[in-house]
């Protein structure tokens, strides 16, 4: 028996990026849903995630994953609520979290889906600071930054889902926590709501000083989201054995040749060197997805007795996810930026 039809809204990659992403790199498009077979569940969007990264699988050079084909439905995370099922694994009404592209609907056999945790008070949640950006935040910072008591560490875009679980999960074990963000206001929030020692305007004319200024002793840990200046800047300042968890380099995404201006390279190989420093990159999916219990049995209490608070920047209707995407690449967003797809 044919079921009832459903339409599904999706967004997808019209065209590759020549720069900086533009509305016209994205296509609205309406598509009928097939019938649900057996072992399928049938899923309706209600939050999708939107995430720096997805700028690198827009482009088809040479990553780690692969990229989004032309005319394919962007990809993404989002937690959704399971409309129909045919999966034993899975009931009507469960929230599910997965890798299901910016789109109203999806249909998925199960294997690309975790169940997301009870009783929050946004499902939204799931895909913040509980979900991909928390878990990244959380275990680059324990696992490869190795936090100790009364050392110092800077994160780059501190206001950010994933900069605002490091500086506050740092601050819970006793360092000093230096934010960098980009204005006042964030900057503001950082320090006030977050509880960061201090935090630096990027966008400031002597940032570099300011910075120096904040860490009279150095810096122990440096989490970094963001490249360019913060990252010139931070350099000079690293101690002895300091450790850099490397989570992406956003001011270099849209990058269509090598930067102007001095070659930092040199400087930085030499630092390492001499400070016998460690740098390293890591994917959160591939690295850390299967500690997602051990996340989560740390995290879910701190969230929830308000020891790591998280801010949301909600953006309505997934019709408005390619330009909310675009302001996320240029620092518009304010927390984690979420569409309220349904």
């Amino acid at each position: 028996m044919t079921q009832e039809l459903i339409l599904n809204q999706r967004v997808v990659l019209a065209s590759r990026p020549q720069g900086a992403p533009t509305p016209e790199n994205f296509r609205l498009e309406r598509e009928a849903l097939p019938d649900l077979q057996d072992g399928q569940v049938q899923l309706r969007t209600l939050y999708l995630s939107l995430d720096p990264y997805m700028r690198g699988r827009m482009s088809d050079a040479p990553s780690y994953a692969a990229p989004v084909e032309i005319d394919a439905v962007m990809e993404g995370g989002a937690v959704s609520v399971v409309e129909q099922s045919r999966n034993p694994k899975f009931k009507e009404g469960d929230l599910v979290v997965g890798q299901t592209g910016w789109q109203t609907h999806s249909i998925s056999d199960g294997s690309n889906l975790l169940m997301a945790p009870k009783d929050l008070p946004s499902p939204s949640m799931a895909v913040g600071v509980l979900g991909m950006p928390g878990i990244t935040g959380y275990m680059g910072l324990m696992d490869i930054g190795k936090p100790k008591a009364g050392e110092t560490l800077v994160v780059a875009a501190a206001s950010g889902a994933v900069g605002s679980v490091v500086g506050q999960v740092a601050k819970l074990n006793g360092l000093r926590v230096v934010g960098v963000a980009g204005g006042e206001d964030k900057c503001r929030y950082v320090v006030d709501e977050l509880g960061f020692d201090a935090c630096i305007d990027h966008r400031s004319d002597d940032f570099a000083e300011q910075l120096k200024a904040a860490v009279p002793n150095g810096i122990d840990i440096y989490f970094e989201l963001v490249g360019g200046k913060v990252l010139e800047s931070v350099i000079p300042l690293l101690n002895e054995r300091a450790r850099v968890p490397l989570c992406g380099l956003i001011a270099h995404y849209n990058a269509q040749s090598e930067p102007e201006g001095a070659n930092r390279l040199p400087l930085l190989m030499r630092t390492l060197l001499t400070k016998r420093a460690k740098i390293q990159g890591f994917i959160v999916y591939e690295e850390y997805y299967h500690r997602l219990d051990e996340f989560m049995q740390a995290m879910i209490p701190l969230v929830k007795d308000g020891k790591v608070k998280f801010r949301e920047d909600v953006v309505e209707g997934l019709e408005n996810a390619p330009d909310a995407f675009i302001g996320l690449l240029d620092g518009k967003n304010f927390g984690k930026l979420v569409v309220k797809v349904s």
